[in-house]
């Protein structure tokens, strides 16, 4: 049985999301979740999703989100990146179906400082559910890893009992991941912090699930956002183990935790290969496909620089025209291929390739 015997092609909400990662799960593979900024970035995700016949998770920071709806706006409010979350959310639901793929639409990080944003999400989801059923997004992540897990725990369960009842999904975070990422800098935490315990994995599974079981936990385990430097942290993705064992004997029930993998760009095959074994269903890259996007525009400027120094001539002619090198739709299209190719590789990474 394939992926769309269980769920449809197009933006899953509610129990749809739950059955894609108890499918991941139970075939022992995971989705990489790919931060877009632009509808050209997000097209080339579903582009690489269709064309392995794969699911895939799009989302979108909070700072992704600002620039979606475009640099010139103030956001001292959150308001770009409000506006910004919702464009992108209609684009990619108008477009996720022609594709043909099973799409998570997810917002990331959102820290305590930024939770304006996430009010304004929800208040869309909420209005979009008036009218649909469902909400506008499929999933949100609270990070609030910053603060007590007492507070942590308490902010997540007040959200998740608004999020549940129109079928959002909730990613949370324990224990920092390192580096910096949208103007939260955790690049001098202490290593201690970067390395959840089964316990406090424990804690959040039992507040969360008597509210509901769409919820998934990113666990620290040495994760670090952007490009890893020599003798940074080092990844332990066994400890994903101890907290499904741990979680199991109190629960009786077999990998009972939805975990996510975060910084996960740089990562090495063999540690991406463990952590899907412990149950990780989700896995987010950002840093090696902002790369992949530029190779693809940067090689086409450098091949082709002859023909981008004015409208007219180049070393065919001086009188040629250069229209179509200089097209948005040409040079952007480059960016979009290299990023697909990208996206490609993440997903055999993670085992995702050949599941519809």
């Amino acid at each position: 049985m394939g992926l769309l015997d269980i769920v449809p092609a197009g933006v899953l909400t509610g129990d749809n999301v739950r059955k894609l990662f108890d499918y991941a799960k139970q075939n022992k593979f995971a989705i990489p979740a790919i931060n877009v900024t632009s509808s050209s970035t997000a097209n080339a995700v579903l582009e690489a999703a269709r064309d392995i016949k794969s699911p895939i998770i799009i989302q979108v920071s909070q700072g992704g989100s600002a620039y979606f709806a475009g640099k010139g706006l103030a956001n001292d409010k959150q308001q770009a990146s409000i506006a910004g979350a919702v464009a992108a959310a209609h684009h990619v639901r108008t477009v996720a179906k022609a594709y043909g793929v099973p799409v998570v639409l997810h917002s990331d990080h959102c820290a305590h400082k930024l939770l304006p944003w996430f009010d304004g999400m929800l208040e869309a989801d909420e209005a979009y559910f008036k009218e649909h059923q469902e909400p506008l997004f499929s999933s949100h992540m609270l990070d609030l890893s910053e603060e007590s897990k007492e507070e942590n725990i308490a902010t997540c369960v007040k959200y998740f009992k608004r999020m549940v009842p129109i079928g959002l999904w909730l990613e949370m975070e324990i224990g920092i991941t390192g580096g910096e990422e949208d103007g939260v800098d955790n690049t001098g935490v202490d290593n201690a912090s970067l390395y959840t315990q089964p316990e406090d994995i424990y804690d959040v599974y039992k507040a969360l699930s008597e509210v509901g079981p769409n919820f998934s936990i990113a666990a620290a385990f040495g994760n670090v956002h952007g490009v890893y430097k020599p003798g940074n942290v080092k990844l332990q993705p066994e400890l994903l183990g101890k907290h499904q064992a741990f979680t199991s004997a109190k629960v009786g029930a077999e990998k009972p935790l939805y975990l996510v993998f975060h910084g996960g760009s740089g990562s090495t095959k063999d540690e991406i290969k463990t952590a899907v074994s412990y149950g990780v269903v989700k896995m987010n890259v950002d840093t090696d496909t902002q790369f992949a996007y530029l190779a693809g525009i940067r090689d086409f400027v450098i091949n082709k620089k002859d023909y981008l120094h004015a409208q007219v001539g180049n070393p065919e002619g001086a009188d040629k025209p250069n229209k179509k090198f200089y097209d948005p739709r040409v040079w952007v299209r480059e960016g979009e291929k290299t990023l697909s190719v990208r996206v490609k590789e993440a997903c055999a990474d993670l085992g995702n390739v050949d599941r519809l």
